[in-house]
């Protein structure tokens, strides 16, 4: 493990966001945006570069794959039937909480995780992968906060509209501060904030080698 303390971190907000009540849709909402967008990053974080990192075995996953995998996880869950069978059947509550975590996890470890002579790359596609998270979770929120009517049953202790309500805010503003923050900070790495401009020159180095005498083709 490369980061106990981030790790351990990690695990702290995981267990509080499991454990605490769920009686309302927002209260759900909350604990499912902490593990995707809050404790999944801190665990990716805590193991990223260490013998605990899965990305030294699988290097080949994109951020834009696991983007992809995260999105049909986060909208599946979310369909009305599905939601309503994990506030009731326990083995489908694991099932939806496991999903949750290991695609949030997924996304962040490809992004941090692996080698670190591919960072740069990584560090580019992560940027992308973020904000198509940012946006589809942005949209799902949106929907939900706006719908003229409640989607799911199930959760009676306040209004259900407008629990509903709070829900959708409450993906937007996690979701937004968190997957934002995340590309900003894959950004200023890329451009040199911690490694003197290595990153462009890391992205740079392949067109520039395609250019040299020795690789270009013979003319006839």
């Amino acid at each position: 493990m490369r980061s106990p303390p981030i790790f351990v971190l990690g695990l702290g907000l995981l267990s509080a966001a499991w454990l605490l009540p769920q009686h309302t849709f927002y209260a759900h909402m909350t604990a499912h945006m902490t593990v995707v967008a809050v404790a999944a990053p801190l665990l990716a974080l805590g193991v990223a570069g260490g013998n605990w990192d899965p990305m030294q075995k699988w290097p080949g996953v994109s951020p834009l794959l696991a983007s992809l995998i995260e999105l049909v996880v986060v909208w599946i869950w979310h369909m009305p039937l599905l939601h309503e069978a994990a506030r009731h059947d326990a083995f489908a509550l694991f099932a939806e909480q496991a999903s949750f975590l290991a695609s949030g996890f997924l996304l962040w470890i490809t992004i941090f995780g692996g080698d670190a002579s591919r960072r740069a790359e990584r560090s580019a596609l992560g940027i992308v992968a973020l904000l198509l998270t940012l946006m589809h979770m942005t949209l799902l929120g949106a929907l939900l906060a706006l719908s003229p009517r409640p989607l799911y049953a199930g959760h009676h202790s306040i209004d259900a509209l407008q629990d509903q309500e709070l829900g959708g805010v409450v993906m937007i503003v996690i979701g937004g501060i968190a997957y934002m923050a995340g590309a900003l900070w894959l950004a200023s790495r890329l451009l040199g904030g911690t490694g003197g401009g290595d990153g462009l020159v890391l992205l740079a180095r392949p067109a520039a080698e395609a250019n040299r005498p020795d690789h270009l083709p013979l003319s006839l």
